[in-house]
C-alpha cells in the first residue's frame, strides 16, 4: 500500500495540474470503488475549480471552490494519470482508458486541457466528497495523530502518547491516532535509523531517545520524498514514473543480508508483529 511518501509524490505531481484548474467532462465507470462514489459525484465536480492539493494522512485532499473536498484514497492499486499530448484546446476528453480505469476528467488552466485519470486494478481505493468545513469531524479524519512532518510531531509528543504503553514501539508507531500517515516500510526503517529494537515496550523508550526517533522519522520521510517514494510493485507517479527510495531500505525486505551500519557484524532479521513483518538489526537496535 502506497505510504505517506508516495501520497505525497502523487500529490506533488498533480498540484502543477489541477491546482486552479476548472474540471469538465467527468465520467465514471461503475458506482464504486472500495465505497460507492458520492451521489450525483460527476456532477458535483464538473465545473468546479480546484483550489489546491492537500494530503492528510494517506489521503489526498482536494478543496473546491464549491464549498466540497474532494477526497481520494489510493488504496493498494491506485494510481492517477496525466496526459496533456491527447488534449488540445477545449477538445473532448479521452474516454475511459481500459477496464481498470475508473474516473477520468479534463482539467482545464490557462487555456490548456490536461485529460486526469484514476486507475485502481484491485479497487482498494475510494474517493469522496465532503463539505470542506467538516474535514476534521468527518470519521475519515477525526480520530488521526500529527503529521510527522507537521509542528505536532516531536519526540515530546511521543512520550506523551506511549507513557505507560507496554505495547512494543513498532506497533505503537503504526497507530494512526499517535502519529498519522506512517506505515511499515518506513518505521522499520527509522526504528533503524534510530538504533531502537522494535521489540522495546513503547512506555519505556527514554526521553531522549523518542527525539531522536522522531528526527529519524522526520529524514526517513524526506529521504523518501525526495527520491519519490518507493515502488515494490504497483506504485507510480502522476507521470508514471517510479519511486527509488527501495534501492536505499536499511533492513526493509534484507532479510538475511548483512546490516549497513558502520562496524556491524549483524544480519538483518525478519519478524511478524500486529500482522506485519518487521526488518532490524538484533545488533544494531538493541532493547
Amino acid at each position: 500500500m502506497p505510504e505517506l511518501p508516495e501520497v505525497e509524490t502523487v500529490r506533488r505531481g498533480l498540484t502543477p495540474v489541477l491546482e486552479g484548474a476548472r474540471l469538465s467532462r467527468v465520467r465514471i465507470n461503475r458506482p464504486d470503488l472500495r465505497f460507492p462514489f458520492p451521489g450525483r459525484f460527476v456532477e458535483r465536480l464538473e465545473g468546479a475549480t480546484v483550489l489546491r492539493i492537500d494530503r492528510r494522512a494517506k489521503y489526498l485532499l482536494a478543496p473546491l471552490s464549491t464549498g466540497e473536498t474532494w477526497i481520494t484514497h489510493l488504496g493498494m492499486t491506485g494510481r492517477f494519470t496525466l496526459d496533456g499530448t491527447l488534449l488540445g484546446e477545449f477538445e473532448e476528453a479521452a474516454p475511459i482508458a481500459g477496464k481498470h480505469e475508473h474516473f477520468s476528467g479534463c482539467a482545464i488552466r490557462d487555456g490548456a486541457a490536461t485529460r486526469v485519470g484514476y486507475a485502481d486494478a484491485r479497487r482498494f481505493g475510494f474517493m469522496g466528497l465532503i463539505s470542506s468545513d467538516q474535514i476534521e469531524t468527518h470519521p475519515w479524519f477525526a480520530g488521526l495523530g500529527p503529521e510527522p512532518l507537521g509542528n505536532g510531531f516531536s519526540g515530546a509528543h511521543l512520550g506523551e502518547a506511549f507513557a505507560g504503553k507496554k505495547q512494543n514501539i513498532k506497533v505503537s508507531l503504526l497507530d494512526q491516532r499517535i502519529v498519522a500517515g506512517l506505515g511499515n516500510i518506513y518505521v522499520c526503517e527509522a526504528l533503524y535509523r534510530a538504533r531502537i529494537s522494535p521489540l522495546v515496550a513503547a512506555g519505556s523508550v527514554s526521553k531522549a531517545r523518542l527525539e531522536r526517533l522522531a528526527t529519524e522519522v522526520r529524514n526517513v520521510l524526506n529521504d523518501a520524498i525526495a527520491a519519490g517514494g518507493s515502488t515494490l510493485r504497483d506504485f507510480a507517479n502522476a507521470e508514471g514514473g517510479q519511486g527509488y527510495f527501495q534501492h536505499r531500505f536499511d533492513v526493509y525486505g534484507r532479510e538475511g543480508e548483512p546490516c549497513r551500519g558502520e562496524n556491524c557484524t549483524g544480519v538483518v532479521a525478519r519478524i511478524v508483529q500486529g500482522g506485519r513483518s518487521t526488518f532490524y538489526c538484533p545488533s544494531c537496535q538493541k532493547r
